[in-house]
């Protein structure tokens, strides 16, 4: 019996074990869940009679190699940091690893010795990253096939509410995955190249410099650049290209109310502030304008930031409670901790709220001495606040690529991520019938 160890049963795991056990009943596999909380672990179970719950603590090296030995694949949907850790345990039992995260340094070093060990370390098998690799993958390899070059390639993504979930948020946006790292996103130099000239924007502009959005069908977005997009320009084989920008994608007007909470320094997680245990959401940001006893916080932000008591961005930051004398509720923490507590009280998804996917990409290339352009773009919906689209859309991948590692359909050894017909063929195909696909537009 070939057993899959599933690492992780937050949020983002929920579709994943699902898929994995309903696998499971036809293939005759053994679906091992392991997390800190067996409760959780259990509950991604349910009654099936192929599942198994354990606790499981990365930290414990001892307990968790007992345990990765008697898998056949692993899969981490753990925190990013503890990948690497979980691989160490993986090459010393010659153990198949695969997540959807980026692919650290750390990561990166393993790739001699999983390669030497015929061992396939996969990364960036989820949504971003991960489906919008395949998805452009499958369009440049066909342009070139044709006989095209490519000369610009945008992609922008974004996990955000459905139209009809909770109307009343200025922001159209919710807590759709972990909110540490929606709160500390874009916390390095976002890099690209943009008309063949090579483009920097530090933390502190990244969410004033926006590049507008318009997906067929379903209206205008706007997009940020999303950390280093200049090394997927030879992991797509595009060198040469003139514009290379890959970005996150949000709803109008969120870029400027976010942009506020950074420039007053409210996403910092370098210190621990003081007196958290009496501060109020309305103190929180008091702390981060001068004193000024004849205006009121409001209108310091205004005068600041040359913004109205009405307009857009105070709407948005008053919806949240922002402004409100209500206690924080936490006892100490940093700047973004802070935060991201106040935010949870009105972002958290409730029963009855549905989250939404939005991928954009847009392609331009030469053929034939004519400039063409294909615009593609993928709309996912949660069916409600456990499986969500962003669950959907981080784990079916990551359990498509897991099957094909089982059934041996998959020969790419290594630190890889899926950006190879062998994998973007077959799980492309299988997400389509499963509801993901991405729609194609010629321009």
């Amino acid at each position: 019996m070939k057993t899959i160890l599933a690492l992780g049963a937050g949020r983002s795991s929920s579709v994943l074990i699902a898929y994995l056990l309903e696998e499971a009943s036809v293939h005759r596999w053994k679906i091992i869940v392991g997390d800190l909380s067996e409760e959780a672990a259990r509950e991604r179970i349910g009654n099936s009679s192929y599942g198994e719950a354990i606790r499981f603590d990365v930290l414990d090296e001892a307990g968790s190699r007992k345990t990765i030995a008697g898998a056949d694949v692993v899969i981490s949907l753990m925190p990013a940091h503890f990948h690497p850790i979980v691989a160490t345990y993986c090459l010393a039992l010659n153990k198949h690893l695969l997540t959807a995260s980026y692919v650290s340094d750390e990561m990166k070093a393993l790739d001699y010795e999983a390669r030497q060990k015929g061992l396939l370390l996969l990364n960036e098998c989820g949504l971003d990253p991960g489906i919008d690799h395949m998805s452009a993958m499958q369009v440049i390899d066909r342009i070139k096939q044709e006989g095209g070059k490519l000369v610009s390639f945008e992609s922008f993504t974004g996990g955000l509410i459905a139209p009809e979930t909770d109307p009343a948020n200025p922001w159209r946006y919710k807590f759709t995955w972990n909110p540490r790292n929606v709160v500390m996103a874009g916390q390095s130099t976002a890099k690209y190249i943009q008309e063949g000239k090579y483009k920097y924007i530090p933390y502190q502009q990244l969410f004033s410099r926006i590049t507008p959005v318009h997906v067929t069908g379903y209206g205008d977005y706007e997009g940020y650049a999303n950390r280093d997009s200049l090394k997927y320009i030879d992991t797509y084989q595009l060198q040469g290209i003139g514009t290379m920008l890959r970005g996150t994608l949000r709803n109008k007007g969120f870029c400027a109310a976010w942009n506020i909470l950074v420039q007053l320094g409210c996403c910092e997680d370098t210190y621990r502030m003081e007196g958290v245990d009496t501060m109020t959401h309305r103190s929180f940001i008091e702390a981060f304008v001068e004193a000024d006893a004849t205006l009121t916080l409001e209108q310091k932000l205004m005068q600041h930031f040359s913004i109205e008591n009405d307009g857009p961005e105070m709407t948005r930051l008053r919806w949240s409670g922002l402004f409100d004398e209500e206690p924080v509720g936490i006892t100490s923490g940093t700047p973004a901790q802070i935060l991201e507590h106040i935010l949870n009280k009105k972002w958290k998804l409730q029963e009855g709220d549905n989250d939404f996917i939005v991928m954009w990409h847009r392609f331009v290339y030469e053929r034939g001495g004519k400039h063409h352009e294909i615009q593609a773009s993928l709309i996912a919906r949660g069916e409600d606040a456990i499986h969500t689209a962003m669950a959907k859309t981080v784990g079916l991948p990551l359990g498509i690529s897991a099957k094909l590692l089982l059934q041996g359909k998959i020969a790419s050894r290594g630190v890889t991520i899926p950006v190879t017909p062998e994998f973007y063929i077959p799980v492309l195909q299988e997400l389509k019938t499963l509801g993901v696909e991405l729609t194609e537009v010629e321009k």
